[in-house]
């Protein structure tokens, strides 16, 4: 069968995971983008990207790529291309048109003037026009833009992919399907062990690791695919894949989910059977303040409320709580950890070996890996174990600091580097900071939001000076954030006086001459040289600099 290029949409930070499905399944000439993946494949690719794909929103099969300047220049070039070839005017059609450029301003209107385009095209071919389907339509076209470039693509997905099809019920804020897999995926957890969510709300990622465990494809709970209304559907082909389950296999252990409430235990419990995954899955009410040692080896990975769209009475206490609780009640095993605001990630209290940036929904998030060791590290050198992980290990890179200019031609101004880092063999650059693996997105001195390569840092407020070899300037926390040192209280004096700087009015001396200036902190000196002289042959003066000194009455 001919090939032919196809796109793959995702969320960003899931596409190298969605590049390595995508060569797994068999793709060719795989390239990573924005957000999306394009490789080449014939037909059966096209319906296996659909059918297989789990962390893949939408699958596009480009028909059309030029250059225009404005929504006219776009319905002309619309309007010549042969739509017959993949519909007729009896089908009905819908047009969605995504644009990143400053010369379209408005997506809908060049989604209007596509429309009106393959509209004209029939009626000056056959005198009718086809009609345009709203809820669910035969054929959907997919216009992008980007700058002058423009692609016209047939969406051969229809519906979200992450629409599984086996969610009957749900709570207030679901975990996305695709993130859910994305994220399982990152972890590398493959069905070698034991799962547990304890905050598994309607239960997405307890059915997505079940998925991923038994290899069962998502597109099994589908009723219908866009492609399967194509002039060109192979209805044969399709049910050759729909039915091979060659590639399935047995899973030996056991995922768990606990909620505390009563509601989520329930639409979890419902959409578990309906995903024919209950032999596997358990789902109990339990509070997360019970949690109690697995007796087997499990991995954590949970996404707990972190109040945007969830809301707890004391947000910080529960984050405070899982914190306790993987030090003392998930010692020896890996927790995977989903949340928005750093002030939460601080409150767990410990050190993460690995973060990855993703969004859910709009909020741009953090997945991080928390490895909770058995005894301290005194011991487990006397045991002679293993200290560093592999993460480890991936974490303590070598970076070679390097040019690597802006638009302005500039580096970037904070840091001194580059945007982006080369690992290198280089033992003068080693930084003992964490990078993680993934994408994230870093605010520069010029505002800008500049996406970063997945081994690169999120410096925050660290500049290239903090660092000299393998030294630290700076003590910092374990979440990477300045403890400036010389912040402290204001000074009070010790007689109850009030605080210095209050009484801005005062002078800087108060009292007799010889007095002690005001909120000075060399009072023992000051007393020391009063017992040794007399204060009537003491006189004050001032040096260059403004700073006050005692001189003897005897000497100019």
């Amino acid at each position: 069968m001919e090939e032919f290029k196809i796109i793959a949409k995702t969320f960003q930070g899931l596409e190298e995971v969605l590049a390595k499905e995508l060569i797994n399944l068999g793709a060719n000439n795989v390239e990573i983008g924005r957000r999306m993946v394009s490789f080449t494949g014939n037909k059966e690719m096209l319906y296996k990207a659909n059918f297989c794909l789990r962390t893949a929103v939408k699958v596009l099969k480009p028909i059309k790529e030029f250059k225009a300047t404005d929504a006219d220049e776009v319905y002309e070039v619309v309007k010549q291309m042969e739509w017959s070839d993949y519909m007729d005017n009896s089908n009905t059609f819908l047009v969605d048109a995504v644009v990143f450029s400053e010369k379209f301003r408005h997506s809908k209107f060049v989604a209007y003037r596509t429309k009106d385009a393959i509209a004209d095209y029939f009626r000056d071919k056959t005198g009718e026009r086809p009609n345009v389907g709203i809820t669910n339509p035969d054929i959907r076209i997919n216009v992008h833009i980007a700058e002058d470039e423009v692609t016209i693509s047939l969406d051969s997905s229809g519906e979200s992919l992450h629409r599984r099809g086996y969610r009957q019920d749900s709570v207030a804020a679901p975990l996305n399907e695709v993130l859910a897999a994305g994220m399982i995926m990152l972890t590398g957890w493959d069905g070698e062990c034991d799962l547990i969510d304890p905050m598994c709300g309607s239960g997405t990622i307890l059915i997505e690791a079940a998925l991923i465990a038994q290899n069962i494809y998502p597109g099994v709970f589908r009723k219908e695919f866009a492609f399967e209304r194509w002039k060109d559907f192979d209805a044969d082909l399709f049910d050759q894949i729909y039915n091979d389950d060659s590639q399935e296999r047995e899973f030996y252990h056991k995922i768990y989910g606990y909620d505390i409430n009563r509601k989520a235990v329930a639409s979890a419990l419902e959409n578990v059977r309906s995903a024919g995954v209950n032999n596997i899955v358990e789902v109990e009410q339990r509070d997360f303040y019970d949690f109690e040692q697995p007796v087997e080896k499990s991995i954590m990975i949970t996404n707990p409320p972190y109040g945007e769209r969830i809301t707890t009475d004391d947000i910080l206490g529960l984050y405070e709580a899982i914190g306790e609780r993987l030090k003392h009640a998930f010692v020896g095993n890996e927790a995977w950890v989903l949340s928005y605001h750093d002030e939460c990630f601080a409150k767990i209290g410990m050190r993460p070996s690995t973060k990855y940036a993703l969004f859910n929904g709009a909020l741009e998030c953090e997945f991080r890996k928390y490895q909770i060791f058995d005894g301290k590290l005194s011991k487990r050198r006397e045991e002679g174990m293993d200290i560093k992980s592999d993460d480890d290990r991936k974490r303590n890179l070598k970076f070679k600091p390097h040019k690597h200019k802006d638009e302005a031609g500039e580096g970037d101004k904070r840091t001194g580097y580059g945007r982006g880092e080369r690992k290198t063999d280089n033992e003068d650059h080693y930084f003992k900071s964490r990078p993680f693996e993934g994408k994230r997105r870093s605010k520069f001195d010029d505002g800008s939001d500049t996406e970063l390569d997945r081994h690169s840092f999120k410096w925050g407020d660290r500049k290239a000076s903090d660092y000299k070899g393998d030294e630290r300037k700076t003590d910092r926390n374990p979440f990477g954030k300045r403890e400036d040192k010389r912040e402290r209280k204001p000074f009070e004096r010790k007689e109850g006086g009030k605080p210095f700087g209050e009484r801005k009015e005062r002078k800087p001396f108060e009292g007799k001459r010889g007095g002690k200036p005001f909120g000075d902190k060399r009072n023992d000196r000051r007393n020391e040289g009063r017992n040794n002289r007399d204060s009537r042959n003491t006189k004050w003066g001032f040096d260059s600099e403004g700073r006050p000194f005692r001189k003897n009455s005897d000497e100019d």
